[in-house]
């Protein structure tokens, strides 16, 4: 997942299409994936607690729900949250739950996270929540669900950076959309 975001951050489109699943490989490019991200200056990666689609309670006894982690975010910097599901149906905006313990018998992973990006001298903000497999060995991203606060936001000058760097985002990544 982190290495996808860099890829974007650096342009590496091959490297992004050679982690598409299969099955959603045929009918990209290369090309489509630089138009796509074109203009775009990403920045800042904040990785989520997992979240997992819920018809998985009824597939693994296991499960406990948690809102008491809600409040951990996990940056670019460390170490992202993957907790892994198996036989779990594609999630969508209305099958979303979050839980606290990993599920056994990694097949499949569902990852939200937040990413950061300047277009035009404007913050923007892609929040996913996507699905991820195991193919030939390797994860694969396959598909995702957006959230509602997508898009262009505003974000204070002398709050703290978005990137985890401790520093005022003025004197940090807000340097980047110039």
């Amino acid at each position: 997942m982190r290495s996808r975001f860099s890829a974007y951050a650096t342009a590496h489109y091959q490297y992004i299409l050679e982690t598409y699943t299969k099955e959603k490989q045929q009918g990209l490019s290369v090309e489509d994936l630089a138009q796509s991200a074109q203009g775009a200056t990403w920045f800042a990666l904040k990785v989520h607690p997992t979240l997992a689609a819920s018809s998985v309670d009824s597939l693994v006894g296991n499960l406990v729900s948690s809102t008491e982690d809600s409040s951990i975010d996990s940056t670019v910097h460390a170490d992202a949250k993957v907790e892994a599901v198996t036989n779990a149906e594609p999630i969508s905006k209305t099958n979303l739950k979050s839980i606290s313990k990993p599920i056994t018998k990694p097949n499949n992973a569902i990852v939200e996270f937040t990413a950061y990006y300047f277009e035009n001298k404007s913050m923007y903000q892609l929040h996913e929540t996507s699905n991820f497999s195991v193919e030939d060995g390797k994860w694969r991203y396959h598909d995702g669900v957006l959230h509602d606060d997508c898009g262009k936001i505003k974000y204070g000058r002398n709050l703290p950076c978005v990137c985890g760097s401790n520093k005022k985002f003025k004197q940090c990544c807000a340097t980047k959309s110039r």
